[in-house]
């Protein structure tokens, strides 16, 4: 008894909680952005096409999936920090993979288990921080974990690209920095108090039967969400596969300090975007999303063919708070129609189309690059976001009308 009080009061209070799982969730998306600006460099030391280099990049949403489908419901049943620090055993695997690569097929390796981390870490940290933050002092759930998203995805390439610009060992020194934060933060969260009651204890209690769904009822309004979350997704996937390759091949930009820094400034811009624009609804974030990715889309693909660095800046910028009002504003509106009783199968649901949309038009651009050029695929990537994100408008349009009717 005098132990499980002394373990106690070494737990944080829960202020000082949610901060340190933020933290963490931070921490474990850094994983996911780490090797953007070192792409090009994996590719002159292993010899493998633009292809292979998407290919690698969407292995990561294979961890994503498996994670979601198949370990997805354990942080309900068996607790919070028992499925968070396992996500971080699997970054640290990731992590090592990616430090001791000597061969395409580890990269291939390493990014499946970054995506399982990432997965892992993303639902656990998410229900933690609303279960630690529930009560008279409840604090805004899906803005903190966006911003602690955006804020490791943003500051992974910036350090990445500065290390291999300035300092030695360029495709190693990163995951050996990072290899550490990741021991650090595993420490941390040992202190964080527990928020499941009677976590399971036995195998045989334990349910991973994938579950996903959508009722009847709600199925014309989770069309608009779920397709901004794959065209928003679509966007971030061609910035965190492409953008060095991008910068190298049309604006003759080599270094992997500026890749860093275009990637860094779409997350950052992003993570400013969802601190200002809280007091939005969600339906006009989404519908605002939904305007702007088109634009600066077209504009990425402009600055591509004028040249121009500055315009790559400024169509960054666009991308960025299209991002955070996209994914905030479309997450929080499949929250607020799924049942409280199948919340999960509906969430579950629009998560993917958030990775189909992260993986699948990635995979379509080395494609079509192989086959004719990358502004031909980066045309195509603009078109098709275009036309997605009018879809999502009328599908949301169609819905109101829907509701007003059927209130009316």
């Amino acid at each position: 008894m005098a132990l499980m009080h002394h373990a106690k009061d070494r737990e944080f209070p829960p202020f000082v909680a949610v901060a340190a799982v933020a933290a963490e969730l931070a921490v474990i998306f850094i994983g996911a952005t780490l090797p953007t600006p070192l792409y090009p460099l994996y590719r002159a030391a292993f010899s493998f096409s633009g292809l292979v280099l998407t290919l690698i990049y969407a292995v990561y949403v294979l961890g994503n999936l498996v994670a979601l489908l198949i370990l997805g419901r354990l942080s309900d049943q068996i607790g919070r920090k028992s499925i968070t620090l396992p996500a971080i055993a699997f970054g640290i695997a990731s992590t090592v993979l990616f430090a001791f690569a000597s061969s395409v097929t580890w990269l291939f390796a390493a990014r499946i288990l970054s995506g399982i981390a990432t997965g892992l870490a993303a639902g656990a940290a998410t229900a933690w921080i609303a279960e630690l933050s529930a009560g008279k002092n409840k604090l805004p759930t899906a803005k903190i974990a966006s911003a602690a998203n955006f804020a490791g995805l943003a500051a992974a390439p910036l350090a990445s690209g500065l290390l291999a610009e300035f300092a030695p060992w360029p495709l190693r020194l990163s995951y050996v920095l990072y290899l550490v934060l990741l021991v650090g933060i595993a420490g941390v969260i040992t202190f964080v108090p527990e928020t499941v009651a009677n976590p399971k204890k036995h195998l045989r209690e334990i349910s991973v039967k994938p579950r996903l769904g959508l009722p009847q009822e709600i199925r014309p309004k989770f069309v608009s969400p779920a397709l901004t979350g794959f065209v928003i997704f679509a966007l971030i996937g061609f910035y965190a596969a492409l953008i060095p390759s991008l910068l190298s091949e049309s604006l003759h930009q080599t270094s992997p300090a500026l890749s860093g820094a275009v990637v860094f400034q779409l997350f950052a811009v992003a993570v400013i975007a969802v601190g200002l624009t809280g007091g939005l609804a969600s339906r006009t974030a989404m519908l605002a999303a939904l305007l702007l990715l088109p634009v600066g889309t077209w504009l990425l693909v402009a600055a591509q063919l004028i040249k121009s660095l500055p315009l790559l800046f400024v169509a960054t910028t666009l991308g960025g708070i299209a991002g955070a009002l996209g994914y905030r504003g479309s997450l929080d509106l499949i929250n607020t129609i799924a049942p409280s009783n199948q919340r999960s199968e509906v969430v579950s649901s629009y998560l993917i189309a958030v990775y189909s949309g992260n993986a699948l038009p990635v995979i379509g651009i080395g494609l079509l690059s192989t086959l004719t050029s990358s502004i031909v695929a980066h045309i195509s990537l603009a078109a098709l976001i275009t036309v997605l994100a009018v879809f999502a408008l009328v599908a949301e349009r169609r819905s109101a009308i829907q509701g007003k009717n059927a209130r009316g």
